[in-house]
């Protein structure tokens, strides 16, 4: 009967732990979540950010990257 009772508290145990880590482990999956929708929204910045750099880059004039000294 002491057996019984032992494997009954285990168990009891056990399905503790289980709940304990499927909400861990839900939590984490939110984290997952947000963290890669803060990513993609980083991302989207970047290439924004990226896209008006190369258009400020295309409206300098050329000829000021020129090294070769103006002749008189």
């Amino acid at each position: 009967m002491h057996d019984l009772r032992d494997l009954a508290e285990r168990i009891e145990r056990l399905l503790l732990r289980h709940e304990e880590l499927k909400r861990t482990n839900s939590l984490l999956t939110d984290e997952i979540a947000m963290l890669t929708a803060e990513r993609d929204a980083l991302r989207s910045r970047l290439a924004a950010a990226r896209a008006r750099m190369d258009s400020l880059i295309e409206r300098l004039p050329r000829d000021s990257a020129d090294p070769s000294p103006e002749s008189p």
